[in-house]
């Protein structure tokens, strides 16, 4: 058993220049210039959207309509929260963003195809926090597709100068098992442009449009807020580039400082973000959580610059996906040296496991291991996803025993109910 690290204090911005020395060269450079940039600026609102003092580590789980009937019956969005509360879990993270369609009637974009056919009226995120609200539960939507589009998406066929494209023209992604070659154009995808106002203000749009319709307590974004780094060869961005630098963007993609350049654009759209939220919240911050994948990969091959992002304080909360599937592999994912550092900031760190998806069910005595070393190491815990709780995908222990065995796990280890 690892034993727990000391509690640390997150400290002011403008007091993290003593944390450089745990950073890699590069980012020394870059940190001093955000440390420029926010002296004398007025501090943020408290963050009143943080976790009540009764659990100061989250407990959470996606939840999804992909696969799963829970999005199109009230009854069951009631029982699942029910449930869940019941078995110590303190924050939801429903999909609210996905293939290019919203849960609820948008001004942004259209309704999920099941959903407007079976109960266009639901409005399955509201009634997600209206349920847990009443539990004293927090919610935090999750916008799967971030600036991911399906090909065909109406928007993409209406603003193709909003398109990301490589150097040769091309534009088209195959993501979960697609082929570029055979796959329709519905299950190919494209990438909207973060430095485009039009992408900008739809994209705030979405996200703006379900914090105020619902009150929620936050949103999560993933590894698809991204730029993918072979990306920026369209007319709109080479025409940008070289009115910030007189120069046209260099044939390698993975020149550093055309990376930097387009690393910049997508903090400047999360830093609006921020500053969108911050207004309509108020004195309540809206928080922002983010799923990336490990900093190394999402720093070059997405541009994300999380370790930046984080202290900067753009993002509240970090949630680090580990679904190494073994006890060992997952012990040794938990010391990367990203998720020390970010330990070491004070930024609250939840671990993303796997409790259950297709063929792959994690036992409960594999689980309890890796909560516990997740634990010992000061983390919270979110689960992927619900149906592998004790749903659809709950495995051969079955539902009963899971649900009695997260219960009691959640409660010895993180003083749930």
């Amino acid at each position: 058993m690892v034993a727990p690290e000391p509690p640390v204090r997150r400290v002011p911005l403008k007091r993290f220049a003593h944390l450089k020395r745990h950073l890699p060269v590069p980012l020394t450079v870059l940190v001093t210039t955000v440390l420029a940039l926010t002296v004398g600026a007025p501090a943020l609102a408290v963050p009143q959207g943080r976790l009540p003092k009764s659990f100061e580590r989250r407990v959470g789980v996606w939840l999804t309509n992909s696969p799963s009937p829970l999005y199109y019956d009230a009854t069951r969005i009631e029982t699942a929260v029910a449930q869940l509360d019941a078995a110590g879990f303190n924050t939801l993270y429903p999909n609210v963003w996905s293939r290019g369609a919203t849960f609820h009637r948008s001004r942004w974009a259209p309704l999920e195809p099941a959903l407007a056919r079976s109960n266009p009226g639901l409005d399955p995120i509201c009634r997600f926090t209206k349920a847990a609200h009443r539990r004293g539960m927090q919610v935090i939507p999750w916008f799967e597709y971030g600036l991911m589009e399906p090909a065909d998406a109406e928007v993409v066929e209406r603003n193709p100068e909003w398109v990301l494209r490589r150097s040769d023209g091309s534009a088209l992604y195959a993501m979960h098992g697609a082929n570029l070659k055979t796959s329709p154009l519905r299950d190919l995808r494209v990438w909207l442009n973060p430095a485009h106002p039009g992408v900008r203000a739809r994209f705030i749009g979405l996200i703006k449009e379900i914090v105020q319709r619902c009150s929620v307590d936050g949103i999560q974004l993933d590894d698809h807020f991204a730029w993918p780094v072979e990306l920026g060869y369209d007319p709109y961005t080479r025409a940008l580039y070289l009115a910030d630098t007189g120069r046209e963007p260099p044939t390698n993609f993975n020149d550093r400082y055309w990376m930097k350049w387009r690393r910049q654009q997508l903090t400047a759209l999360l830093r609006e973000l921020r500053a969108t939220l911050q207004e309509v919240g108020g004195p309540r911050r809206t928080v922002i959580s983010l799923s990336p994948g490990p900093f190394r990969f999402a720093y070059n091959h997405w541009l994300q610059d999380w370790e930046l992002w984080a202290l900067g304080e753009l993002v509240d909360d970090l949630i680090v996906q580990n679904y190494a599937y073994s006890v060992k592999g997952f012990s040794r994912d938990l010391d990367q040296p990203a998720l020390v550092k970010a330990r070491r900031w004070g930024m609250p760190v939840e671990i993303g496991i796997l409790s259950g998806f297709g063929g792959r069910t994690p036992d409960m005595a594999t689980l309890e291991q890796k909560v516990r070393l997740s634990a010992a190491r000061g983390h919270g815990v979110i689960f992927f996803y619900w149906e592998g709780l004790w749903g659809q995908h709950a495995g051969p222990e079955g539902a009963a025993f899971r649900q009695a065995a997260f219960r009691r796990l959640n409660r010895e280890v993180f003083g749930g109910r």
